[in-house]
This record gives structure tokens, sequence and C-alpha cells, in this order.
């Protein structure tokens, strides 16, 4: 099956398009004809070997963490898939692989397509998703009345975490460029900061919860506009000992985390707020319980740019650059 594939770690190194052998189907897999993909700043990241203390993959490695497509055949043990449904999926962290046009994951990570969704549309939403859910609903347990900053909302997170905020009732405030703060209201701000002119720690103030997806100077600014009891929750880091605890890291990687993490954690301590790393998780449940909250209309895709298959390569380049708004996504059949 034609592949677009790491072969070497690097910044540098290019994705190649090649022929891969057809994956293995376990007994409780679904094999799935992948007909659409999409494109996240993690698929650069994995490339540059970003996380390969982390994650060990085996090289040659297939990119691509989200997908939509139809059951092809199904394991001994699967229950709830059956050849033909159109389905969707983030596959879990140990078998990504969505640049292809098959691909085997286990059926606890899958979920029903939303009907009204094209399969590009629906490509869009897994990993962003996943994301925002288990950022907003699992771990922050954001209610209605309360107040969350999302920062760089024009992206693939902070597009569908501003309608999720906005579903469950809080008042949402997002930085963003002057130019993308229409979109923004669109999709349910209250508060659009203009980050190239505007401090959003001078703006905002006493937030519940903050979504950073930034890192840096803007992580550590972000614990200025919670209030105490507050909860700051970073998905670009750093990694966090509970990270390292629920990944089974050794002795030399929980040092390293704990020794990361340890600046914003005691920042975040002298302030009595709460500071979690987010390494979302793939799960089939969750992308249920979405799936529902698009089929009622509560949120839509956001898609900038769809690529063909060929143009892999272009579309990941398109996304490093930062400028996408929403998501980009590969049409691949």
């Amino acid at each position: 099956m034609k592949a677009f594939v790491v072969d070497r770690y690097g910044r540098k190194q290019r994705i190649r398009a090649g022929d891969m052998p057809m994956p293995e189907l376990r007994e409780d897999d679904v094999l799935i004809q992948i007909h659409a993909a999409g494109v996240n700043p993690l698929d650069s990241k994995i490339r540059d070997g970003a996380f390969k203390l982390i994650l060990p993959y085996r090289l040659p490695l297939i990119l691509g963490n989200d997908l939509a497509g139809v059951v092809a055949r199904v394991g001994s043990r699967v229950q709830r898939f059956r050849p033909g449904d159109e389905v969707y999926a983030r596959p879990p962290k140990d078998r990504i692989g969505t640049f292809t046009e098959f691909i085997a994951i286990r059926e606890d990570a899958v979920a029903l397509k939303p009907n009204a969704l094209s399969m590009e549309e629906a490509a869009s939403i897994p990993l962003v998703g996943l994301t925002a859910w288990q950022a907003l609903v699992e771990r922050g347990q954001l209610k209605k009345g309360q107040k969350v900053l999302i920062h760089a909302g024009s992206g693939g997170v902070g597009t569908f975490a501003i309608q999720l905020a906005k579903h469950l009732g809080a008042t949402v405030a997002t930085t963003a460029s002057a130019a993308n703060a229409g979109l923004m209201k669109r999709l349910g701000a209250d508060i659009v900061i203009d980050y190239r002119k505007d401090d959003f720690a001078a703006v905002v103030k006493d937030f519940d919860v903050v979504l950073d997806t930034q890192g840096g100077n803007t992580l550590e600014r972000s614990l200025r506009v919670l209030r105490p009891g507050g909860k700051l929750i970073g998905i670009a880091g750093p990694p966090d000992p509970d990270l390292a605890a629920q990944i089974g890291a050794s002795w030399f990687l929980k040092t390293a985390m704990r020794f990361l993490s340890y600046r914003i954690r005691k920042a975040a301590k002298r302030r009595d707020v709460n500071y979690s790393f987010l390494f979302m998780r793939a799960d089939g449940d969750q992308l249920g319980q979405i799936a529902s909250l698009i089929e009622a209309g509560a949120i839509r895709p956001v898609i900038d740019r769809v690529f063909p298959f060929e143009s892999t390569q272009e579309a990941l380049a398109y996304v490093e650059t930062g400028r996408a708004k929403g998501k980009v996504v590969i049409r691949i059949r």
C-alpha cells in the first residue's frame, strides 16, 4: 500500500512516498480503508524526533495521527463494527500511521463517523477534538458559568476548544490575530485578545481554566490570569511527573520530566494553582460523544485546506508555517 514514511529523525528530513506492507489484523482490531487524514503539528514533532524517548517508534515509520474511512475487515473479537461502517479515529500512540491507504487499530479507539460530515471534515476532528475534550471536560472539569482562556484560538485545537467550552456554558477568552477575530467570535469566543498588540495577562483575570498550546513564556504568564485553585493545562510542555507515571517511564525519564517541569510546577504552587501536562490519548467512546455534539450542531469542523494524497509533504510544510486556520487535511481516497 502507498504511504508517506519517515526513514530517519531530524528537522531537515523529508517524508518520502513509498510502498509499505499491509497492516496485520489482530483479533480486537478493525482494518480501516482510509479516505482522509488530518495533519497536525504533532506529525512534524514526531518526524523531528522530539518524542523519541517517550515514543520509541521503529523506523521506517508511517506518519499521521487522525483519520476517517471505511471498515474493510474486523478481527475475530470485534463486536462494535462491521465491514462497510464509516468511522473516524485517532490511533493509539503506539500504532500511528494514517498517511497511507489502510490502518489496523483497536476497536476501542474507533467511533462511527458523524453522518453530517464528509470524510475530509471528519478526519479533521479526532486529535484536536480529543485534546480539547480531555483538557476541558476531563481534566479542567469546566462548568457552566466558569471562565476559560484558550490560547491560539485559530489553530486546530483552539477552533474546537472554543466551541466545546461555549457548549459547556463557559465564558471564553482566546488569543488570536486581529485578522482572525471575526472567526473567533463566530465560533463562540466572548473575548478576543490580539496577541500582537495586547498582553493577555493584563486583559483577563480570575479565570478558572487556561488551555495553553504554546508553552514557554506564554505558559508561565498564564499563571497570572488564574484564580486560586485554577487549572493551567498545557499541551506543549514541559511534561510533568504524572505523564511519566502514565506512560511507565524509566527512572531516567521520570527524573528528566520532574526536572523539566520543576520551575512551572513551583510557580503554580506559589500562586495556589494547578499545572498539568496533557498528552492526549485515543478514546473511541469520547469520539462517540463528540460525534453527538457535531450531529446536534454544537460543534462544526474548521478546515483551512485540503491537499491531495500526493502532496502530503506540502501539507505538512503548510502546517509548519503556523498560519493555518483550523485544520489541514489530506484526501487519500
